[in-house]
């Protein structure tokens, strides 16, 4: 389909099979909807105020931002608070500043294109090159996987007394709750989301009145450190924190779920659901932020304070409330702990739908596409948890968060290059600034892993 510019009056050809559109000649014609089951099945007013339209494209975004506070998130920010104080809470802002961005590339690529991520990388990259980037997001997928199973597992465990194997088990149900939700309409799925994380947010607003940090301690926490860098313990939890924020998976995912909206197909209607997706996006995101400090904060505030050095989650859910002095503490910590599981590996399970079916085109039902794809991540987390029990599970999952950080650069490399590409985006190619920023962003993420690498392999 041929686009014309409303601001340049240059024509582009977008979504459509036309060879010059800047997508492989070979794949472009192959192009299929993004999870065709709910493809543009959310009606989007044209009209009306502006809330009535942020509401209609709400949702997209807070999908996206369970994978910023997801179990993994927890026991690098744990180790992080309890072991450094509030002295990493800068790196948790601007790993989610990375975030906004990255993923407001991803929506943007997902509306101006008719593609999501791997699709985009099917088109773009040869085949070989292509079943590379596959594998390395399915391999985040299960370090992804393996944080949020273990978390669901031990929330369990900690609240019902069910056995770690036992949890790891239970959690494969998972599958069927999103089927069952997706057949109910997208948006039943959304709600589900929105519900689990408000119950997170509200834990965490008490558990932060209770802790009562000092504000300017926290305050001063925000501003980078030197140390951060040099201190190699500091810069392994830093990683970690970065890859358990910036999360590869959540840009396929992003980049297929903004297309569940049933905006016009022009240029105006684009850049509308662009301004928008964004918007949700960014708002979501916040929230992401707020949590994932508020468990370093509650870190720093009751362990650091108290000369606690905690890795494990089982460590702090026993000794929140003792510190505290408050009962219902650890009971909070593990109610959010088991809404933050559940949330996490739904939208994980739907991401590895998408990753499979952009790059490899496999034409399964959608329960088996579902169930093959939950397979593939929780066996190896099984197996996993039979061998190491209860023993380290915090570095088990912090080890994850870091095997995250080291997929990134597969996925936000791709991501940059072709929203910076004009006869891949046509008018909605981001403007050179934008670009150097992103660039910046995605030399930042592979330096910042090259230095973990001499570190871990150098003897550092």
């Amino acid at each position: 389909m041929t686009v014309q510019s409303e601001t340049t009056g240059k024509s582009y050809a977008i979504m459509s099979g036309d060879t010059n559109s800047g997508w492989r000649s070979g794949h472009s014609g192959e192009l299929r909807k993004s999870l065709s089951e709910v493809y543009a099945s959310i009606p989007v007013p044209v009209g009306g105020s502006w809330l009535r339209r942020l509401l209609a494209f709400s949702g997209p975004g807070y999908m996206v931002s369970v994978g910023y506070m997801d179990p993994g998130n927890w026991a690098t920010d744990l180790a992080g608070g309890s072991k450094f104080g509030y002295t990493l809470l800068a790196v948790i802002m601007l790993s989610n500043l990375m975030a906004i961005l990255l993923q407001a590339l991803a929506a943007r690529l997902g509306i101006a294109s008719g593609r999501d991520l791997a699709q985009a990388c099917r088109a773009a990259y040869p085949r070989p090159v292509g079943y590379v980037l596959w594998f390395a997001c399915e391999l985040a997928i299960v370090a992804c996987d393996l944080a949020e199973v273990i978390g669901t597992a031990i929330a369990l465990k900690l609240l019902f007394g069910i056995p770690l194997v036992a949890g790891a088990l239970i959690t494969a149900l998972d599958a069927f709750l999103l089927l069952m939700l997706m057949n109910r309409g997208f948006r039943f799925l959304e709600a589900f989301i929105v519900a689990l994380l408000i119950v997170i947010a509200v834990c965490f607003g008490i558990q932060i009145a209770l802790a009562a940090p000092p504000v300017a301690a926290v305050l001063g926490g925000f501003v980078p450190s030197r140390e951060i860098v040099i201190n190699p313990e500091m810069l392994y939890i830093a990683i970690g924190i970065l890859g358990a924020t910036v999360m590869p998976h959540n840009l396929y995912l992003h980049s297929s779920i903004v297309q569940t909206r049933n905006f016009e197909q022009s240029e105006a209607g684009r850049r509308h659901a662009i301004r928008w997706a964004v918007t949700d996006s960014t708002i979501a995101l916040m929230l992401a932020l707020f949590i994932n400090a508020a468990i370093l904060i509650v870190a720093a505030a009751v362990f650091h304070s108290h000369g606690k050095d905690v890795e494990s989650i089982e460590d702090a859910y026993a000794l929140l409330s003792p510190l505290l002095g408050v009962g219902i503490a650890s009971v909070l910590f593990g109610v959010a702990l088991l809404a933050s599981g559940l949330n996490s590996t739904v939208t994980a399970t739907l991401a590895g739908q998408i990753v499979m079916e952009g790059f490899l085109h496999i034409r399964l039902p959608h329960w088996a596409r579902r169930l093959i794809t939950r397979a593939i991540a929780i066996v190896p987390v099984v197996i996993v948890t039979i061998l190491y029990g209860e023993r380290g599970t915090g570095q088990l999952l912090i080890l994850s968060q870091v095997i995250l950080s080291m997929q990134l650069p597969f996925a936000v490399i791709p991501l940059v290059q072709f929203v910076s590409d004009r006869k891949k985006m046509g008018p909605f190619a981001i403007s050179w600034p934008t670009a150097v920023l992103a660039w910046a962003v995605a030399a930042i993420i592979v330096a910042l892993n090259v230095k973990l690498l001499m570190d871990t392999f150098g003897g550092g």
